[in-house]
């Protein structure tokens, strides 16, 4: 299995970095990794890491900032996302962590680490078990903070 990361130097954490610990802790993988600017150019580099570098499967890593104007370039970000994953017929889990889902610095860091380690795994069963993410349809996962939990009746 070929696994893409890709992220940028606009964060404010190395989530690559963690996204690859974290995925050699859970598959023998080989990983390729991009880094780009900001958020907007992670479509055509993670377009570039299915189609030139042969990835099952690729991580997209992000943190947009907390103004609209970041909110809006995420949107964007993610659409591209969407579209080349149809054009590819492969997986993107995109991980962005806005800077206004946290109250300081440190959870900022806190919640990137969780969410890019939380994704990693769920990017290793996508391509390898995915019967596990099917025992755990309905269960309320969440990336990062707590899980919500299955609604009752």
């Amino acid at each position: 299995m070929r696994v893409g990361v890709a992220d940028t130097t606009f964060s404010r954490v190395n989530m690559g970095a963690i996204a690859i610990d974290e995925l050699k802790k859970h598959a023998s993988v080989a990983i390729e990794r991009t880094t780009v600017p900001g958020i907007k150019d992670l479509p055509v580099a993670c377009k570039k890491l299915i189609e030139e570098r042969r990835c099952d499967i690729v991580m997209a890593l992000g943190m947009p900032g907390g103004k609209d104007k970041d909110r809006m370039c995420a949107h964007e970000a993610s659409q591209g996302l969407i579209m080349c994953q149809l054009m590819t017929n492969r997986h993107i889990i995109e991980v962005f962590v806005h800077e206004d889902e946290a109250k300081d610095p440190s959870e900022l860091a806190w919640l990137a680490e969780q969410r890019t380690r939380e994704h990693a795994v769920n990017a290793v069963k996508l391509v390898t078990r995915p019967k596990d993410l099917e025992r755990e349809a309905g269960t309320g996962q969440r990336q990062g903070f707590a899980d919500a939990g299955p609604a009752r009746r």
